[in-house]
């Protein structure tokens, strides 16, 4: 089929035009397609070789274009380009997939044997070629993986990036197909980094080049400074790059709120972001253990406090004073290390901070740091995600931007963004152990908790990374493609790409990075799990779906643990991020009541009514409430009566004060199968089949430690509905 006949099926009227219209609609693609085409260099390279040897050589194409307009459009690629027959299938009314070798082969007079054809379609190029007798090599565009990466990062881009066309990236994904087919035979790891984290960090690199051009100016001295350890992978590119005196600065928030505490609010503000702490962990990072805080930590189970709990109680447990004098000499054995590792630093008046994002927090500590010793250099923000409402109290010589900022996604994509970022930081992260000090302008680390394969895992990625960095220019010039001219359009397509990974992964990236863990890395030596499905599931049949799309870390990788549920999970957490999820279609409502039986230990039983809710999912959810004072010992759900056959996907337990706080309580505990009771019912794996009217589940209760339990029961039901 030809271009014409193509756009004889154009809904003319619909945009105001008439048939006579059709030249000016071919031509106009035909434009497009001339200014977006590119010679491949190897083809070219392949083509001049036969050509010097001797050889015949031309084109045959499954094309919408005839012939003369092939010929236009090669020659717009690589002008003085000139061949030996031309054959394009719509001038025949047949592809390479049916006749259209046999044509050539018979036209040309040429002995299939002696023929040799290039081609990336295995299906057209290599086995039509294959079935006419001629010798075929298959040159791919892209591997089946890649392709279905980029056709998950279109549809994000499109979720994601509103406003923006997602069919034009000045040739980005050109380049990452270029550059992979380049270095096909390496791990996973490598191509990981190679087809998806290099690209990004690439344009993050090119972003800070413009954002220290727009710094610069008359009587300016810029420096360049990669916040550790997050900033390592950014340093290590920009090292292969530019080979400029950038300065890697192990600088992290602990460090730098404490050594920027002139009064107790910025201690109080760093650990109520802790999770759970201990007196030796208070004593790691604050090098004084005052007898107040040692008898707080002995007054909890096993010494642990929450943060939260420390944070309210600190301006009672030390003076004031002893925070300020611990202030000041951290912060002067930090400047000696800035003086130490940034050239020329008390020359500098503006240092530009880069790092992963997201809010400023060691930016805006270095700039109290500052102020306190009267250092008047001004600092600049360059993160690759920037939480934008985070920066309004910056002073007005001080700024910062994002690379992906407010204006390519909303700040409610951002916060998913960040709320799954720990894989990327892993990924980007040095080796070595956190800051925990200095001495002489040298750092003191913590010990790296993370074990040595993960450590293996990351620096294979960061290769692939730092290969696609080294070869991308080289590339890019080849194919006359430009993808950071741009910065709109490089920002939307890398906050695609980067969303990809982070909140639509495919089965081999989990596989891949699923035993990943997160280090905590706030004076303790935690690691918490990037993925954890079964918590996902139990949050689910405890608390639906909304709750569990905003659950608290850990699991790190929110998005990875609802992908091992399934590919639809996954999507449905995009869809909730992106604000795209209506809760009246997704989320539970009644449909009908059903008597529970609760039984005590001494053998007495009562009645109860509870509401079987159904959600968007066609899964039934039963809620039963128990206090303390019930002294329940057992729960009897009769599954004849509202569920006799199907799937049961959980029984989970909540503990609280009161039915609210219970409720709404993130800490689910999951019943094991095994500690199930099936009566009267066939249970085989997760499936099971009442036999009698009276068939029950049986639920027994542990001990109720607070006032409130709350048990959740999530089920498929399966087969006909009972009346």
């Amino acid at each position: 089929m030809g271009i014409e006949e193509i756009y004889s099926y154009f809904p003319f009227k619909l945009f105001g035009l008439s048939r006579g219209d059709l030249n000016d609609l071919v031509e106009a693609e035909f434009a497009a397609e001339v200014e977006l085409c590119r010679a491949n260099p190897d083809m070219v390279r392949q083509y001049l070789d036969m050509k010097r040897a001797g050889h015949r050589v031309g084109f045959i194409s499954d094309t919408y274009w005839d012939s003369g307009r092939l010929a236009r459009l090669l020659r717009a690629c690589r002008p003085g380009l000139v061949w030996d027959f031309l054959y394009a299938s719509c001038d025949h009314g047949s592809g390479k997939s049916e006749t259209l070798f046999a044509t050539y082969l018979a036209e040309q007079g040429i002995d299939p044997g002696a023929s040799f054809h290039v081609g990336d379609n295995e299906k057209a190029d290599i086995k039509g070629a294959k079935r006419h007798g001629i010798h075929p090599r298959y040159y791919p565009q892209a591997t089946a993986q890649l392709a279905s990466k980029f056709q998950r990062e279109t549809a994000l881009f499109e979720l994601l990036c509103t406003g923006a066309p997602s069919r034009l990236d000045h040739g980005a994904r050109t380049l990452r197909r270029m550059v992979a087919g380049h270095n096909a035979e390496r791990s996973q790891a490598f191509h990981l980094g190679l087809t998806v984290l290099g690209p990004v960090m690439t344009a993050f690199d090119a972003y800070l080049t413009r954002r220290c051009g727009e710094i610069a100016g008359p009587g300016r001295k810029v420096s360049l400074g990669f916040l550790g350890r997050d900033g390592f992978l950014s340093h290590r590119i920009r090292q292969e790059l530019h080979d400029t005196t950038s300065a890697y600065l192990e600088i992290n928030r602990r460090v730098s709120l404490i050594a920027s505490a002139d009064t107790m609010q910025p201690l109080v503000d760093l650990l109520s972001k802790v999770f759970k702490i201990d007196a030796p962990t208070f004593h790691d990072m604050m090098k004084i253990m005052p007898p107040k805080v040692a008898a707080f930590f002995a007054a909890f189970p096993g010494g642990i406090a929450s943060g939260e709990e420390l944070a309210e109680a600190l301006p009672g447990l030390i003076d004031p004073a002893e925070i300020v004098a611990l202030a000041a000499g951290l912060r002067a054995r930090l400047l000696a290390y800035l003086r130490r590792t940034i050239p020329g630093f008390d020359d500098c008046t503006d240092l530009v901070l880069a790092d992963l994002g997201y809010s400023g927090s060691v930016q805006k500590a270095l700039r109290r740091i500052f102020d306190l010793e009267g250092i008047e250099i001004r600092l600049h923000g360059a993160y690759l995600m920037s939480l934008d409402d985070a920066f309004d109290d910056l002073t007005a010589e001080d700024s910062a931007a994002g690379f992906i900022s407010d204006l390519v996604v909303t700040p409610h994509v951002k916060r998913m963004l960040i709320r799954n970022v720990a894989l990327l930081e892993q990924a980007c992260c040095s080796a070595a152990g956190s800051v925990r000090d200095y001495d002489d302008g040298a750092v003191l680390r913590e010990i790296n908790p993370r074990p040595p394969e993960q450590m293996a895992l990351a620096a294979e990625i960061q290769a692939g990374a730092l290969t696609f960095a080294a070869s991308a220019d080289d590339v890019a010039r080849d194919y006359g493609l430009d993808p950071y001219a741009a910065p709109d359009v490089a920002a939307n397509w890398c906050a695609a790409t980067l969303a990809r990974l982070l909140l639509l992964p495919d089965d081999d990236e989990l596989a891949l990075l699923g035993t990943l863990k997160h280090d905590v890395n706030l004076g303790t030596h935690a690691l918490a799990p990037l993925l954890d499905q079964q918590f996902v599931r139990n949050q689910i049949t405890a608390r639906g779906l909304s709750a569990a799309c905003t659950a608290a870390a850990p699991p790190m990788w929110l998005a990875g643990s609802f992908a091992g549920l399934s590919p639809s999970y996954n999507y449905l957490y995009v869809l909730f991020g992106a604000n795209r999820l209506p809760a009246d279609v997704f989320e539970e409502r009644p449909s009908r009541p059903v008597q529970v039986g609760l039984f005590r230990a001494g053998g007495d039983a009562t009645l109860e009514a509870v509401t079987v809710h159904r959600t968007g999912l066609g899964e039934l959810r039963v809620r039963i409430p128990l206090s303390r004072g019930m002294a329940i010992t057992m729960i009897a759900l009769p599954l004849a009566k509202f569920a006799a056959e199907g799937l049961l996907h959980g029984v989970t337990v909540q503990r609280g004060d009161d039915v609210r706080d219970a409720a709404e309580s993130q800490d689910v505990v999951g019943i094991a199968a095994d500690g199930l009771i099936w009566a009267g019912v066939q249970w085989n794996g997760g499936h099971y089949r009442a036999d009698t009217e009276d068939g029950c589940l049986l639920i027994p209760v542990t001990a109720v430690t607070q006032e409130i339990a709350v048990y959740s029961i999530a089920i498929t039901p399966l087969g006909a509905d009972p009346k």
